[in-house]
């Protein structure tokens, strides 16, 4: 296997992530909510230090006024051409939902990584589940979850890449606390290693889609009802399409720095009867035990693409000698 002997950091989950989304982006809207304050803290901090970007630029930043804010700012930004990324979590996430169908409808390649924790109900908490994450689901958007400090940098660079490559929006996220505030090392990815991965067509192609007055178009515009549903049928190829291009960069980045990752990955013995399903940072301690306990004979499908979910590559993952399945979901629904 091919081993990428760049330069190893420590940091938390934040940092990984961010340290991608700072290189793969050129304008950035943000407002504090944690547990990804950090994020958007160290996106200031970077510009102030005069770091550049994979193209040589300081990125431009803003803080909102609320997450709504920063979201509609996001969507503006992409709909003029720019790579564009937020951060947040919980009820922040939630305030974002409206723009996300709009980013969705009009196929505007933003990025959000999400801090995931849970929603306030009876009582507020900033840590436990995945509530905002599920709440997104039906907005449509591409959904990859990271499982640990390391997964954060390298699955952060699949959705900007594979963002640009597609003309996508991707949520990318990984556990509040549990994995963002996670110290730890991980192997940098620079922009050699970034540089040959992104699709110069493509993005060339979203520039020349913007909104511009040299070549005005029309968007957003109010239809008729004969007219939705072919809108909806439009958008279903692209996104259906989404896991075989997410496969691929995983691959691409993996050829790159010798950790490969796939959609729906299995770890364990070759010959299974249990299989644990999950997502998340709880994947590592599964994984570690049932590694070292193979006379239990269970196997771990770990989970890095939510949405758009394959069904075919999820059934791949699972082998034949598989009779007992258990799905570790974390969440409560009311």
């Amino acid at each position: 296997m091919l081993r990428n002997f760049s330069k190893r950091v420590p940091g938390d989950g934040n940092t990984a992530a961010t340290s991608v989304a700072y290189q793969l982006t050129e304008t950035s809207f943000i407002y504090p909510i944690t547990p990804a304050t950090t994020m958007g803290e160290l996106v200031d901090a970077w510009i102030a230090q005069g770091r550049k970007n994979i193209w040589g630029n300081k990125v431009n930043m803003a803080m909102m006024q609320s997450e709504g804010g920063a979201a509609a700012a996001v969507h503006g930004a992409t709909a003029v051409g720019a790579l564009c990324a937020t951060f947040t979590a919980s009820q922040g996430a939630l305030l974002m939902i409206p723009d996300m169908y709009k980013i969705v409808g009009e196929m505007c390649p933003a990025v959000f990584h999400i801090a995931a924790r849970c929603i306030a109900t009876s009582a507020l908490s900033i840590y436990n589940d995945h509530g905002d994450i599920y709440a997104c689901r039906a907005t449509g958007m591409p959904i990859l979850f990271s499982n640990g400090v390391q997964e954060a940098h390298d699955l952060a660079a699949v959705a900007h890449l594979t963002s640009i490559h597609t003309g996508l929006p991707f949520i990318h996220t990984f556990d509040g606390f549990r994995t963002s505030h996670e110290i730890n090392t991980y192997e940098e990815l620079d922009n050699e290693t970034l540089w040959p991965l992104i699709d110069q067509k493509a993005l060339a192609a979203f520039r020349a889609r913007s909104l511009n007055p040299e070549h005005p178009s029309e968007r957003g515009t109010i239809c008729g009802p004969e007219y939705v549903w072919q809108m909806h049928e439009k958008l279903r190829k692209p996104y259906q399409a989404l896991p075989a291009e997410v496969e691929k960069m995983m691959k691409a980045l993996g050829d790159k720095t010798g950790r490969y990752y796939k959609p729906y990955q299995y770890a364990g013995p070759r010959d299974p009867e249990n299989v644990i399903i999950m997502m998340g940072s709880g994947c590592d301690p599964v994984e570690e035990f049932i590694t070292e306990h193979p006379e239990y004979k269970t196997g771990l499908i770990k989970v890095y693409l939510y949405r758009p979910f394959s069904v075919e590559m999820f059934n791949a993952a699972i082998a034949s000698s598989v009779k007992r399945v258990c799905v570790l979901d974390k969440v409560v629904d009311p």
